[in-house]
């Protein structure tokens, strides 16, 4: 795990909070006054029993707001729970912030809320987005008849709330200007006359007091307009949209005119973050990756700024302003490339000083990391396949193991940088190469196809032609190709050794799916069931597509490695993976984890993972 999971500078600029992985499931939260030097105060610990502390920010100068997040398990169904609180920097006058349930409360809510506006003139006050719930007292007509999602100005020293927008059934979410007014809502819209997702969302801005339309957005099917954040100098919602096939940062006037600009767009890549800074969250610029993540600022100081501190920091460094003080004249920065998995550093715009403060992996400080290199190879079909290779330092990069990587998702890519999971493999003196198959995400429509599910093929062969490029290029040898996956990449681990039987050695699959049938039935009962049943499809790709449905193909031994709380992925894909190879007395090896979620977010249960992987694999 690494030793900074979050960060965040104080309005002053003086002093720092951030998260540390402790021992087992513990996570801490620790503050430095920077006036007298960088020894860390631990202010709280969260024990991951269920929860883990999440993200922290300051609401003063000695107060932070913190969530923690987790997983519970009740009645044989596993729910996702968070909470957030305040606390001085030095661990004193603890107040909760998440709203407190009534005994009369008709329902249940584990969500805790979300931090939405740090109201950077209010001292202790910040403004949050939280769900009520209706109360009814039986033999009394007291009753609270509110429910929905509320957004409330908090004062974080006694927990004391007043309405910026009261709850509403169908507000999902509100997004505010970063001065203390909300000016955007989202609203679902149901399923037909059912209570389900539609997968849709229709967005209002504030207009002389009243809500206007904005525009709607299909995250189902990845059309319309997806607002991210006002800019309060400009009046302007900045979000997402579709162009010519790609994703797009889009500009939309919240003047009632509906002009619209594009921002930024790329003919190749999707334009797919937000560059914001400091305590008002001010957009500040966007960014693509082709084959490294590039940033364009729209401010000139920090286009400068940025270009300079990369420049000092050395070659192929990318630079990322991660916080800022309330004037924004000290910087919160992180720089890293992909064999340095990061620094913090304070810079002093008016003293030009770069102080540095933390590493995010200060174990690997003496490691010699291998370089990433991105490359291109052919898919079956001619198609141009992009992904990064990673090669053992010092290797001469002929004829030693190897391993693909798919990535998870499958709405999702590898990008240029460090990746602990891959630089541990080739610790190991493992080739890794980390494949964008068509079915990722971040290169359009066209690319995306229908998803990695229904267009398996296309993407799963895309993943194993990396596997015979390797070899087919004198990198891999033959006899020591293995793959490994996480989520969605485990997915394609499994389904690989389907596709193509005698290609892979071995396959390491972590967090699974493995039946595409079971992954439908498994949103059944959940607000989102319909949106997931259109996602997966139906067909004959169900079966065919379904991993644990085809286990007779399968040659290669198989090693599995799943938490028992995982909600993103039901641990009992691997377990029918397991039933399935051992009833047809095919090799598995299957290690659960107890308590643990999608992310195996314990460093024990990570360094057991990944020492009886790279034993498992040949070399």
């Amino acid at each position: 795990m690494p030793a900074v999971a979050d960060i965040s500078l104080s309005p002053d600029g003086k002093k720092i909070a951030f998260i540390s992985p402790g021992p087992g499931t513990r996570t801490d939260l620790y503050s430095i006054d920077l006036d007298k030097g960088n020894s860390p105060l631990r202010v709280t610990t969260s024990s991951g029993e269920p929860d883990n502390l999440y993200w922290c920010g300051w609401t003063s100068d000695i107060r932070l707001a913190c969530k923690t997040v987790g997983t519970t398990e009740y009645a044989g169904q596993l729910y996702s729970l968070s909470k957030v609180f305040a606390v001085n920097m030095d661990g004193s006058d603890p107040q909760l912030l998440t709203k407190k349930q009534g005994q009369n409360a008709l329902g249940y809510s584990l969500g805790g809320g979300d931090i939405i506006d740090w109201l950077p003139g209010e001292e202790n006050k910040i403004m949050m987005s939280r769900y009520h719930l209706a109360e009814e007292k039986i033999g009394t007509r007291i009753a609270k008849t509110k429910n929905g999602l509320a957004a409330e100005i908090i004062d974080t020293t006694n927990g004391r709330a007043n309405y910026a927008e009261r709850p509403s059934e169908e507000a999902v979410e509100y997004i505010t200007d970063g001065i203390g007014n909300v000016r955007i809502k989202g609203m679902r819209t149901k399923l037909g006359g059912t209570e389900l997702d539609s997968g849709e969302i229709k967005y209002f801005y504030e207009l002389d007091g009243k809500w206007a339309s904005l525009g709607e957005l299909n995250y189902a099917n990845r059309t319309g307009f997806n607002p991210y954040a006002v800019d309060a100098a400009t009046n302007r919602a900045f979000g997402f949209q579709p162009i010519d096939g790609r994703k797009a940062l889009v500009a939309i006037a919240l003047d009632g005119s509906g002009n619209e600009e594009v921002v930024l767009k790329h003919d190749k890549v999707d334009v797919n973050g937000l560059i914001r800074i400091g305590r008002k969250n001010r957009v500040v610029g966007g960014s693509y990756a082709l084959e490294k993540r590039t940033g364009i600022y729209f401010d000139t100081e920090l286009a400068n700024l940025a270009s300079a501190l990369g420049k000092a920091l050395g070659e192929d460094y990318s630079v990322q302003f991660s916080d800022a003080n309330l004037d924004e004249s000290k910087l919160l920065i992180w720089g890293g490339s992909d064999i340095d998995p990061g620094q913090y550093f304070l810079f002093d715009k008016a003293s030009k000083e770069l102080r540095p403060l933390l590493g995010v992996r200060p174990s690997l400080e003496n490691s010699k990391l291998g370089r990433v290199k991105p490359i291109s190879y052919p898919a079956a079909d001619g198609t141009m396949i992009p992904g990064y290779l990673t090669l053992p330092p010092d290797s001469t990069g002929k004829n030693i193991p190897a391993i693909v990587m798919p990535h998870g998702g499958p709405e999702s890519r590898d990008e240029w940088g460090f990746n602990w999971l891959a630089q541990f493999y080739v610790s190991q003196g493992f080739a890794v190469l980390q494949p964008n198959f068509r079915g990722s995400a971040g290169y359009g429509d066209e690319w995306y196809k229908k998803n990695g599910f229904q267009s398996w093929r296309t993407s799963v062969g895309d993943v194993t032609d990396a596997g015979k490029w390797l070899v087919a290029q004198g990198i891999a040898k033959p006899s020591a190709l293995s793959i490994v996956g996480w989520s969605y990449g485990g997915y394609a681990a499994l389904q690989s050794a389907v596709l193509a039987p005698d290609l892979f050695k071995a396959v390491v699959a972590i967090a699974p799916v493995t039946d595409l049938l079971m992954l439908k039935n498994d949103s059944k009962g959940y607000y989102d069931q319909a949106v997931v049943r259109d996602y997966v499809g139906a067909g004959p790709h169900i079966k065919e597509g379904s991993p644990a449905q085809n286990a007779t193909v399968i040659k290669a031994p198989v090693m599995l490695f799943h938490g028992e709380y995982d909600r993103n992925v039901e641990i009992r894909h691997s377990r029918a993976m397991q039933d399935s190879l051992k009833a047809v007395s095919k090799p598995v090896t299957f290690v659960e984890y107890k308590g643990l979620e999608h992310s195996l977010r314990n460093s024990a249960a990570r360094i057991d993972m990944l020492t009886k992987s790279a034993a498992f694999l040949p070399k």
